[in-house]
């Protein structure tokens, strides 16, 4: 019987999903960057790459002089993987396992550097982070370095009039029928996709800081306060969480972004879109808490409560509370 796991998995078999990361040139050249213009800290090293998926990163780790370089992937891709590294000839310094961190054994007790890209939607929406947690505590050596070691989610308002008309009183008429019962379930799906950075109407703030050396899986869950202080004046209808991670062992440190006013990632932005919107002037201040926490059926799924307080010159005091489900 097919399990959410398995889904996860075998969507990752498939070529498409690969071609839209590696052609994402943020996310790709940020790791390029990393690696081969920090030799230094590859250079004899053994690496571990945490969901290789088509090798390119365990191959560029060899391109910087790792010793060995380990990749471990549990989708289907893995197949296609071990022929690329053999069509590139770096079979003799790349070594590709087909499985799970959690349940397999390395050749080797210990390695130096884990590589992994691991970030899902709103960071941890499908994230690894988990998988990466146990091959950190299963194989990093003392002194080793995980790559990338730092992340950051953000949040900011944004204003998206015609996201009401155009994605939730729609289904009152379509074509004719009444298929109004999909609002409720529409209402309470965040939304990916790249938003203008005209429609973001608050200071950013900083949700939470991730260091992937001493986090845990505890961390995934978390509740944070946030404050939002308003540009200007303008209609505040929608949440927006995006996420950079840093690379900060290498000289400088590199850093990714996934904001609206940086260049498009596949990662593109989270939409939480309110029930209600509020009517903010600028510098008044929207605040409440974020929870998140995985969902108890499929831990790669999210759930999501936002709850707000604004007290405004033209509504007054108005607050509550939104539940969201990522799935």
């Amino acid at each position: 019987e097919a399990t959410a796991k398995d889904y996860y998995f075998d969507s990752y078999a498939h070529f498409g999903i690969h071609e839209e990361m590696i052609k994402d040139s943020v996310r790709t050249n940020a790791y390029r960057d990393s690696i081969l213009k920090n030799k230094h800290l590859f250079e004899g090293k053994i690496v571990l790459d945490v969901g290789c998926g088509t090798g390119i990163l365990s191959m560029f780790a060899a391109q910087a002089g790792a010793k060995h370089v380990y990749g471990i992937d549990c989708s289907g891709i893995i197949h296609s993987a071990k022929q690329i590294v053999i069509d590139n000839k770096l079979d003799d310094k790349v070594t590709l396992i087909h499985g799970k961190v959690e349940e397999l054994d390395l050749p080797v007790d210990k390695v130096d550097v884990i590589i992994s890209e691991w970030m899902g939607y709103a960071l941890f929406y499908e994230s690894m982070l988990d998988t990466v947690l146990v091959a950190r505590d299963k194989w990093l050596a003392k002194g080793g370095i995980i790559m990338p070691d730092k992340a950051c989610l953000w949040m900011a308002g944004a204003t998206d009039p015609s996201f009401k008309t155009d994605k939730i009183d729609f289904w009152g008429d379509v074509y004719g029928f009444d298929m109004s019962c999909i609002k409720k379930v529409a209402r309470v799906e965040p939304v990916v996709e790249s938003l203008r950075p005209d429609l973001i109407c608050t200071k950013p703030f900083v949700l939470k800081n991730v260091d992937i050396m001493t986090c845990t899986k505890s961390d995934l869950s978390f509740e944070a306060p946030y404050r939002l202080q308003a540009t200007r004046n303008d209609y505040l209808t929608s949440f927006v969480l995006y996420f950079d991670v840093g690379f900060t062992h290498c000289e400088p440190s590199i850093w990714m972004t996934t904001g609206p006013r940086a260049q498009y990632t596949h990662w593109r932005q989270t939409v939480f879109h309110m029930l209600d919107e509020l009517v903010v002037s600028a510098k008044e201040v929207v605040s409440g808490r974020v929870a998140c926490r995985p969902n108890q059926n499929n831990h790669r799924d999210l759930d999501f409560t936002i709850s707000f307080s604004h007290k405004g010159k033209v509504n007054g005091q108005r607050s509550g509370s939104h539940d969201f489900k990522m799935r």
